[in-house]
């Protein structure tokens, strides 16, 4: 008797640390032009099913203060898996490097190798849309009156409309900022490309997916996928959370 109590105590001590590591949090950044209040159709259905869900607003203002935010954040979040949309690939390219991030979810979003830069990754492979221009004092927005269009074409207008007009620039200089490492080349990374992107070209999602041996699924949507198909979006972070446990 003694000796089973004593196998169901070591058996007991190796099942808890799996128990207590599985990974519960999501945090979540949004991308340029946008804030994380977008996130919102995404983080409801997350936090339904029982996930901690915490959205960084980056202020993108430039490279370093958006990945700073983020790091911010991760600091308390616990071990987690870290997604990011559009521009956020860049942000989370990096900060995924901490040790708290467990897995990536790129949301049409740029996949850079060390080195690379967002603008040098569009010229690449360019968008279908040029309605992003400067709007002063070195910071670029997109055209509010292209915004539904090449920015959420399968959402309604009176929904993109409001988002046009509230808008957050992004600095210029962050197209510029060269990647300095890939979390991707160290963690399990999934991908959503969406495949009526006008913003970033989905040929360019699917090339960064590839080299990252990101696991991927193709959505018919625009570039704002997170609100036109927030189910399966979400669908892709779970599995990504569940494959980390």
């Amino acid at each position: 008797m003694k000796k089973l109590l004593a196998a169901f105590t070591v058996l007991a001590m190796s099942v808890t640390p799996l128990v207590q590591g599985a990974v519960k949090n999501v945090v979540l950044v949004h991308g340029a032009f946008a804030d994380g209040s977008g996130w919102k159709p995404v983080a409801s259905i997350l936090e339904r099913d029982g996930y901690a869900v915490y959205v960084v607003q980056i202020p993108e203002t430039g490279y370093e203060a958006d990945v700073t935010a983020t790091r911010v954040v991760l600091e308390r979040s616990g071990p987690c898996v870290l997604v990011g949309h559009s521009w956020a690939g860049m942000v989370i390219t990096e900060a995924g490097a901490r040790e708290s991030v467990r897995s990536l979810v790129y949301v049409n979003a740029f996949q850079p190798d060390v080195g690379e830069t967002a603008g040098g990754l569009q010229t690449k492979i360019p968008p279908a849309a040029t309605s992003v221009a400067p709007v002063g004092e070195g910071f670029l927005a997109t055209k509010p009156e292209a915004f539904h269009k090449d920015f959420a074409a399968d959402m309604p207008q009176s929904v993109t409309h409001f988002m046009s007009i509230s808008q957050v620039p992004i600095a210029a200089s962050s197209f510029d900022a060269k990647a300095k490492v890939t979390a991707w080349s160290q963690k399990k990374s999934y991908a959503v490309v969406s495949t009526q992107d006008r913003e970033i070209n989905p040929e360019l999602e699917r090339f960064m997916s590839r080299r990252a041996k990101s696991e991927t699924i193709e959505l018919t949507g625009s570039h704002a996928i997170f609100l036109s198909h927030p189910k399966e979006v979400a669908a892709l972070i779970e599995k990504a959370a569940k494959a980390a446990d």
